[in-house]
């Protein structure tokens, strides 16, 4: 008999029908109507309603009932909390069990209920179950501490469990060892706690051969963390873990790759035990090859990154790459990757055959791709250029449209790899030009008719049947072509001034795009004012370019060999771009913050629901009325949701357009302070010149926060003393931004805003024409000049820039109020990030008030609180001054006739707090009123 039955639709009045079944005393019944119960939550149905009855079920003998409890348990645990203290005593008692499997199903059970309430009733339980005398009771355990840390870290470190697991290391069976050493891993992932050390290595390495194979793979992660003392401690840490390699599972052989690829840096390059080892790593690899698709292509993407760093493992088996007849696409393209990083002089014979005859295959990408490996070929061995371009010319022969276009687009980059040495099958190429439709490899075309102008007699007619289409054209193509004319004038001037007049024309006054305008004035000025000197920039000599264009970053590259066997080595990016290690909830109170209370009535009868909360001013005893420059003007309003809640501000809309209306960048030029509304560019300006910064927005910042007195801000520094400076953080990693690393901090120093960066070029090319521009902000934040370095950062180098800011750009509110949302462009790239930038740096030195001036706008508040309290119908009925407080009485009445009275006291002096105080005969009236509260405030 299945079990399928529980799953068929029931009648009408199942609810009441399951809870007679459960409160039933015949066990069997008991146990049916357990099922269904489960049943409905599988497929959805919410039978959260049965909680109380479904936890009555828990006293039971019968292990599958207690499971099938349990399963319920975990799932609506989260939505009845109160309730599931009910089973903690159950929970405490099956800890307790003489089965161990119902110990550790307890105890697994209590750390999937994600429940603070129940978390500080766990720790007995599962600290006896991190000594049981069963290994499962111990494993379980030991995973149970990771779940608890991720609810509440302070209480595992309090209560020593880090400890614990750490003993748990030294355990006689390899399966706690295991899930000890995953517990840490993931603990110190959130805040390092524990080291590696050489006499841990030793434990987990004794372990390792004892483990299951997810055991082994924890166990191996751990130890690619570890940095041996010496060139001993290495090897023998290899040579106990390469047995490994031999294992069947995938994921211990790439673990295993990874930790001897780790530890392989830390020995002598010329050792005979690296040559030793560098023969063991290749059989392994080669087998996964043989595995089912989907494994072939995340041993290919690892294999990439291996070749990448160490060649020399995988030199001789290059024919394991070749690609066969069934593989599915995504497997043949890595495999040509790989094919082109192995391809050498030895064996350059054997990879050309086979890629000639990819190309002849019916899959479209992959012949594009295998034609474009030929020509990578061809500029990674010189010897074997000749032959490629015998290759590409036959494959050119064969006619068919997407394998000339690839061939004659790898064609231009051999020309550019070995100049004035292949110009000869230029005949042939131009034969085909009809037939090129793409806009990569019309480009291409044209370079190469612009390049080699001199050497085609008509030259001038193949660009004229270009120009004639020239706005149907792709950008890329128009830009080719533009300067392939230059170029053909520069060579042929007598017989091609209309020509170059009319794509000058073409280019500056009929199109819209600012690339193509920008560099159409730069060539017409060029050649009106200095021709000679036109000639040496458009004619100069161009640098060779390199074998292998799509090599990963150094720095990347090391960090992805160490992630070997995770995404990141599938990806081919670092972990941050694609994972949120922020586990800390969205928003937390800092250390320092001050202390939120919440004020009860002295009523008796009156059911005080939890306060709206100011912060407090800064300790050390509250000023005299007559010294009052306490920071008052923090009043900060939010719902608390007990007494215990943190505060949270109300979400605010994300800025329209964000990020997107930062750069419209194919070149243009950015605009510094308020943008108008239809902007002109002007072509020939430089990006050192700026426009005049347009004056603020009308409102500024008063209408920005509703503040219709105006901001009292604080003044900068007293005397000779220097004010506070932000230190620098890190804005662009240059893992993910293509080498590029921008250190900086927004400070205030002379009376103005300053932004201190430091840019270090960690790419293998120099960096220039950098360019900034800030988004809209909340205090309409913006560069005073154009961001100017005047020579290009070169590779390793670091250029200190301080760049003036002022604050007369336009304003739009963030979240947070100081986030400013910032686009950097140089020769390479637009990056994007955002800075909250220290509200410190917007305090004006003309900021001293007078105190009268200063205790009237201090007031002005309580008037506009009754004023928005009364248009959302909460009546102001009283209003009285007590010893410094302002105590404001409203009423509320409900449609349905129920009144709430409410006491809102304002304090006038000392810390500047608002408590809000409720009363009704109906304490259900009184739900979610401080969020209505906020809500009427923040609006």
């Amino acid at each position: 008999m299945t079990d399928s039955k529980y799953f068929t639709t029931t009648k009408k009045g199942e609810i009441f029908e399951l809870k007679t079944e459960l409160n039933s005393d015949k066990k069997e019944k008991k146990r049916e109507a357990v099922k269904k119960v489960i049943a409905s939550m599988t497929v959805g149905k919410d039978v959260s309603a049965l909680f109380p009855d479904v936890i009555n079920c828990m006293q039971t003998d019968n292990v599958e009932l207690k499971k099938l409890v349990y399963l319920y348990l975990m799932n609506y645990a989260k939505s009845q909390p109160d309730m599931a203290i009910m089973a903690v005593n159950t929970f405490v008692k099956d800890c307790e069990d003489p089965n161990p499997l119902i110990r550790a199903l307890a105890v697994r059970t209590m750390g999937c209920i994600r429940v603070e309430k129940i978390t500080e009733y766990l720790c007995e339980p599962l600290r006896k179950c991190m000594k049981d005398e069963d290994p499962y009771v111990r494993k379980t355990a030991a995973v149970c501490v990771a779940k608890l840390f991720d609810m509440n870290p302070v209480l595992v470190e309090e209560q020593g469990f880090v400890e614990l697991l750490n003993d748990l290391l030294s355990d006689a069976n390899p399966m706690v060892v295991a899930n000890a050493v995953a517990a840490l891993s993931e603990i110190n992932e959130a805040k390092p706690l524990i080291e590696v050390n050489s006499q841990m290595v030793n434990k987990l390495l004794t372990a390792l051969n004892e483990c299951t194979e997810w055991g082994q793979v924890f166990i191996l992660d751990a130890l690619s963390g570890y940095t041996p003392r010496d060139e001993r401690e290495a090897q023998n840490i290899c040579e106990r873990i390469s047995p490994r390699l031999a294992h069947a599972n995938a994921a211990v052989v790439l673990s295993t790759v990874k930790v001897l690829m780790k530890l392989i840096e830390m020995l002598p390059a010329d050792s005979e035990f690296i040559a030793s080892l560098t023969k063991k790593l290749a059989p392994p690899m080669v087998t996964l090859l043989s595995a089912e698709p989907e494994i072939q292509y995340v041993a290919l993407r690892n294999i990439n990154l291996i070749v990448q760093k160490r060649p020399d493992i995988l030199k001789q088996e290059m024919k394991v790459f070749f690609v066969k007849y069934n593989d599915p696409i995504y497997v043949k393209m890595e495999k040509l990757d790989v094919m082109i990083r192995l391809a050498q002089q030895s064996n350059i014979a054997q990879v050309l055959s086979e890629l000639k005859e990819y190309a002849t295959e019916v899959d479209v990408d992959f012949v594009r791709k295998s034609v474009r490996a030929i020509g990578r070929c061809a500029i990674k061995v010189e010897q074997s250029a000749e032959r490629c371009v015998a290759t590409l010319l036959e494959l050119i022969q064969t006619k068919v449209n997407y394998v000339v276009q690839e061939a004659v687009v790898v064609i231009k980059d051999i020309f550019r790899k070995y100049p004035n040495r292949y110009e000869s099958i230029i005949s042939t190429l131009c034969e085909n030009l009809d037939t090129l439709d793409e806009p990569e490899a019309r480009a291409s075309m044209i370079w190469i008719i612009g390049e080699y102008a001199e050497r085609i007699d008509n030259a001038d007619e193949l660009l004229e049947s270009f120009v004639d289409g020239f706005h149907d054209e792709n950008t890329q193509v128009q830009l080719q072509l533009l300067t392939s004319v230059v170029k053909l004038f520069l060579k042929r001037p007598t017989d091609t001034q209309q020509l170059v007049q009319r794509v000058l024309s073409l280019a500056t006054q009929d199109s819209d795009n600012p690339d193509l305008r920008d560099r159409g004035y730069i060539y017409w000025r060029l050649l009106s004012a200095d021709p000679a000197a036109a000639k040496q920039v458009v004619l100069a000599e161009k640098p060779l370019i390199s074998e292998e264009t799509d090599l990963l970053e150094p720095s990347l590259l090391d960090q992805l060999v160490c992630h070997i066997g995770s995404l990141a080595s599938v990806y081919h990016k670092p972990p941050s771009s694609f994972v949120d290690n922020t586990k800390a909830p969205l928003r937390q109170l800092a250390p320092n913050a001050a202390a939120l209370t919440t004020n009860g009535s002295s009523s008796g009868d009156m059911d005080s629901a939890p306060g709206l909360i100011g912060v407090p001013a800064p300790a050390g005893g509250v000023p005299s009325q007559d010294t009052l420059i306490a920071d008052l003007l923090q009043l900060d309003m939010n719902p608390m949701g007990g007494a215990a809640a943190a505060a949270t501000a109300a979400p605010i809309a994300a800025p329209g357009g964000g990020l997107d209306d930062l750069l419209g960048l194919g070149g243009s030029l950015p605009s510094y302070g308020a943008a108008p509304a239809a902007p002109m560019v002007d072509p020939l300006a430089a990006w050192g010149v700026a426009p005049a910064a347009a004056p603020a927005p009308a409102g500024g910042l008063n209408d920005l926060f509703g503040l219709g007195g105006g901001i009292a801000s604080m003044g900068g520094g007293i005397g000779g003393v220097q004010g506070y400076q932000t230190p620098k953080a890190v804005w662009l990693e240059a893992a993910s931004h293509k080498g590029l690393q921008l250190e900086g901090a927004v400070v205030r120093k002379g009376g103005a805003i300053y932004m201190e960066m430091s840019i270090t070029n960690k790419a293998m090319q120099p960096l220039s024409d950098f360019a900034i521009q800030f988004n809209k902000n909340s205090f309409g934040l913006v560069p005073a000049q154009p961001l100017h370095i005047p020579a290009p950062v070169f590779p390793n180098q670091t250029t200190q820039v301080s760049l003036r800011l002022e604050t007369n750009g336009p304003v739009q509110k963030m979240e947070p109020l100081a986030n400013v949302q910032i686009a950097m462009k140089n020769n390479v790239d637009v990056f994007y990030f955002a800075t909250v930038v220290p509200m410190l740096v917007y305090f004006a030195e003309d900021g001293m008030m007078e105190k009268r001036e200063f205790l009237e706008l201090w007031k002005e508040p309580i008037h506009d609180i009754c004023t928005k309290l009364q248009a959302n119908n909460v009546f102001t009925v009283a209003r009285r001054s007590v010893d410094g407080q302002e105590l404001l009485y409203h009423s509320i009445k409900y449609t349905n006739k129920i009144v709430v009275l409410s006491e809102l006291k304002m304090e006038i002096t000392g810390a500047a707090s608002l408590t809000l105080s409720l009363k009704s005969r109906h304490l259900t009236a009184l739900a979610n009123l401080n969020e209505m509260y906020q809500q009427i405030f923040d609006n």
